[in-house]
């Protein structure tokens, strides 16, 4: 029964969905759990990724089962850990469109322990980081105020202006908006252009 459950809620999720034993706690025990994600792995119907992570592969007629991106692999450890997470300012800019630099080493910052997450042939940075840079974790507000860190507060223009409001619908404004309090003084100003922007 536990595993017709569990095997039945991973199809749910999709291709590519990653997850850990905790999301199924609601199922059954964690011993329990554990030996069906165990044997589901020795079918072959989901692939283990690291200890305690597992994904359901995208499968590629030409290149097989495909790797998960880090984003996916980071939101899962996070998620697995119970912490909060936000993209790194240089992944935050690429994200939005603002930089074209890709970062080699993709770097999350979170409420957790600084650590390196090695998951296959992905290497993960986690860094520590204050309460006021994690303003917005896991809404589009957080990436959009970790992109203005990378910009710069005299490297704001109008252009990036047009390009942050763009990325938002007006409830994410209206979020940003009261979010706002909570980050650098020198974001106020560049917040209510975005807001106000039509």
């Amino acid at each position: 029964m536990i595993t017709s459950n569990i095997k039945q809620r991973i199809i749910g999720k999709g291709r590519g969905a990653i997850f850990a034993p905790s999301d199924f706690l609601d199922i059954g025990s964690r011993a329990s759990v554990d030996q069906t994600l165990s044997r589901l792995a020795d079918q072959g119907v989901i692939r283990r990724l690291t200890r305690g992570l597992y994904d359901y592969p995208k499968k590629s007629p030409r290149f097989g089962f495909l790797s998960p991106s880090a984003d996916d692999i980071a939101k899962a450890v996070a998620r697995k850990d119970g912490q909060i997470l936000q993209p790194s300012p240089s992944m935050a800019a690429n994200q939005l469109g603002l930089s074209t630099q890709v970062p080699s080493k993709p770097t999350y910052m979170t409420d957790g322990p600084t650590r390196t997450k090695k998951v296959g042939r992905q290497v993960i940075q986690f860094r520590n980081a204050s309460s006021k840079t994690l303003v917005g974790a896991g809404n589009k507000t957080g990436v959009v105020f970790q992109a203005l860190r990378y910009v710069g507060k005299d490297r704001v223009d109008s252009q990036i202006i047009d390009q942050l409001a763009r990325a938002l619908d007006d409830n994410d404004r209206k979020l940003l908006a009261k979010q706002s309090r909570h980050v650098p003084a020198w974001m106020h100003p560049v917040v209510q252009q975005i807001v106000a922007h039509k």
